[in-house]
Order: structure tokens, then sequence, then C-alpha cells
């Protein structure tokens, strides 16, 4: 799995995380999406928060539209949720993907709900609709927004000057779901959780998040792996990476071993 990380003392850092030779191919540019005057959005507001933050983002999406006055965005709302699942065992009508290439992009609130395993939902809705349609880049821009607080703040003289861009691979590692269980209920039950990397899966990602971190002020880029334990898949982790980064010779690359810190 990879995730591009960020380190603590880095501004307008970009973070990559998680996380033999040969001919190697082409750094490919990210290509812009295709300029449109209008939009079609697949709104999917889902369970917990997610209908009021979704809420909330149209009324601002479509202010923004109206201010900007280049383009408009057309909301399709879909029901797929914890209620529509427990009403119907699923929660993505059967041609669900055909439903959504009909649109050019996806708003999505959150999955989940306590009277569902989780591993159901995020089974049955997220991973059902990013795996399948390649949305392999998890991207998380990191800033304190003013009139807000954070743990993060005092990690710089000001809290402004944290400007993360966290980027995680979002289709293979732990979301790869192979494994499975036997002798369930016996003392001698097995569980087996296999991660799954593939080097044209880590190197996309890889370029994507160099791709990000070319274009902003500092021009770094921190991974983060555990390639001192997980000796294979990470280990391969760390070797697309620096391949790809040959590719990127103005960017300043970071590496940083993955830790859990319990307080």
């Amino acid at each position: 799995m990879i995730i591009p990380h960020l380190t603590p003392t880095a501004k307008d850092s970009t973070i990559m995380s998680n996380g033999h030779s040969g001919v190697r191919p082409k750094t490919q540019p990210i290509v812009p999406p295709e300029l449109k005057a209008s939009y079609k959005i697949a709104s999917i507001p889902g369970d917990g928060i997610g209908p009021e933050v979704i809420s909330a983002g149209v009324a601002v999406l479509k202010a923004l539209t109206k201010k900007l006055n280049t383009f408009e965005l057309d909301f399709t709302e879909l029901d797929w949720s914890t209620e529509r699942y427990l009403r119907t065992g699923r929660y993505t009508p059967e041609d669900y993907l055909d439903v959504l290439k009909g649109f050019d992009a996806i708003f999505f609130g959150s999955v989940g709900a306590p009277n569902v395993p989780d591993h159901i939902s995020l089974w049955g809705l997220r991973l059902a609709i990013c795996q399948p349609l390649q949305q392999y880049a998890n991207v998380r821009p990191t800033r304190i927004l003013p009139g807000t607080k954070s743990p993060l703040a005092s990690c710089h003289s000001k809290p402004e000057d944290l400007d993360w861009v966290i980027v995680r691979e979002n289709s293979e590692g732990e979301y790869a779901g192979q494994g499975g269980r036997s002798h369930i209920g016996c003392d001698n039950e097995v569980a087996t959780e296999l991660s799954i990397f593939t080097r044209t899966g880590v190197r996309r990602i890889a370029e994507f998040a160099f791709n990000i971190a070319q274009g902003r002020p500092r021009k770094m880029l921190t991974y983060v792996t555990k390639s001192n334990a997980q000796r294979n898949g990470m280990v391969m982790w760390d070797e697309v990476v620096k391949e790809v980064a040959e590719n990127f010779p103005d960017v300043l690359v970071d590496h940083m071993l993955g830790k859990l810190h319990l307080q």
C-alpha cells in the first residue's frame, strides 16, 4: 500500500505514505480534466455526517458557480446508504457502475452505521466504487483554516504555515481484500489478511504524488513506508518511488518509516 505522507517540519510539502531493474516506463503527467460548460455530478450523501456535509457542500458549490459564471454543476442525489442496504440488501443497484459512468464526478459523503458491521458497509459502497473505477489516489490537503483549532497548530511557528498534501494509495495493500478465515469460532481459528502491491499500482500513485509536489512552492515529497519490517511489499515500494524520483530531479525527496505512537 502506498501512502504519500508528510514530515511535521515541512511547509508546502507533499506526503506520500505506505506503504528488479528493467526498462522503466516514462513518467506520465497528470492529464487535466476536460473543460466543459456543464458537469454532471453524482451526489452520494451516504450515512452519518455525510448528508449534512454534502448538503452544505452542494450549496457552496452552487454559490461558487453562480459567482464565477463560467460553468454549471448539475447534481443528481443517489440514495446509496445503510438505510437502503437494510431495506434492499444492497448499498447500490446492480447496475451502479453503469450509473456512475454517466457522470463527470462523484460527490461522496460517508458510509457506516452502528447497526451494520463496518467491513460490510465499506466494501458494499466505498470500495465497491473506488476499486472498479480505479480511484487509486486518496488526496487530502491539510491546512488550519482561520477561526479553527487543531492539535497540529503548534508544529510550526504559525498555524498558517501548516500546508501539506497527503496522498494515500486507495486500491491496493489492505484494500486488496485478499485473505480468509477457517475453523471459525474454534480455538484454532485462523484468519489471514494479505496485502498486495503491484509495481503498476505503486508507480502510478508515486507519479501522482510527484506531479503534485512538483507544482507546489517547496517542491518536496516525503514518502512513508514500513520497509524495515515489511521486507517485501514495502521494499518494492521504496525501490519504485526512487525510480520515479529520477524523473523529477527538481523535487526534494525524503523518506520516513511509519510508526504508531501511543500516549
